[in-house]
């Protein structure tokens, strides 16, 4: 069995960057659905705030697509797991979220193609694979952003962006 399938021809790296961007844009438009004061204050079950789960997203992005690429995975990624320095407004968090946005666009052309199956310590803590790192940061996003969804509905009946609108 191929393992290399990402320079098999099955998906090419631009269209797996073009898949995450799409998610990423997707779940931008949740984080903007949400009225200020829920973003950063609602919470069903003892779940953390879409706020929080925001910054994860965050947090595992621009350092990791860094890391991904440079092999310097530095101590970002729980920068904010203290509550230091967390955004206190809507657009502080969407600003954040498009820096991110911007390191992803930086980095994702650094990382060679054939480099999707060479092995990794994934922030200096999990062994795992460049392809494996970023199927968990999409997977991680995904899975946040249906709590984000569950969160919108419960609020206030607030219907979020369709699933599938992902351009």
């Amino acid at each position: 069995m191929e393992t290399t399938a990402i320079t098999a021809g099955i998906i090419s790296s631009e269209q797996l960057f073009n898949h995450w961007q799409g998610h990423r844009g997707l779940t931008r438009r949740v984080i903007e659905a949400f009225p200020e004061k829920e973003l950063f204050e609602f919470s069903i079950g003892g779940m953390r705030t879409f706020a929080l789960q925001a910054m994860e997203i965050i947090d595992l992005t621009g350092p990791g697509i860094k890391g991904l690429a440079t092999g310097d995975w530095g101590n970002e990624m729980m920068a904010h797991m203290s509550g230091e320095g967390l955004p206190k407004t809507k657009a502080e968090l969407l600003e954040l979220w498009d820096e991110a946005t911007s390191r992803l666009e930086t980095y994702w052309p650094q990382i060679p193609a054939g480099d999707y199956e060479r092995k990794i310590k994934i922030f200096g803590q999990w062994d795992g694979t460049v392809l494996s790192a970023i199927q968990y940061f999409m997977d991680n996003e995904i899975h946040h952003r249906g709590q984000g969804y569950v969160y919108l509905r419960a609020i206030g009946g607030i219907e979020p962006p369709a699933f599938w609108d992902r351009p």
